[in-house]
């Protein structure tokens, strides 16, 4: 059986527009481009650079959020 261990961001650094640098905790970092999440829902706000540079890591959450209650799945991040 195999066990699947859930990941979490723990830095973020935007690289330009909505391009992202995770470090997540097995210190595997990724390169990701969120446009496609900012296509609907609370994520739409997010599309006004200055409201998405307001991204920081939740260490509670394990993952990136913005102060609208945004914030996506780590697990979805560390996939992508």
């Amino acid at each position: 059986m195999k066990t699947i261990v859930a990941r979490e961001v723990v830095g973020a650094r935007i690289i330009k527009d909505y391009t992202v640098e995770l470090t997540f905790d097995d210190l595997q970092r990724r390169v990701v481009d969120l446009r496609k999440f900012l296509c609907k829902g609370i994520f739409l706000e997010l599309v006004d650079v200055k409201k998405f540079r307001q991204m920081k890591v939740d260490a509670e959450l394990g993952t990136i959020c913005w102060p609208n209650g945004a914030d996506i799945a780590p697990d979805r991040l560390y996939s992508e």
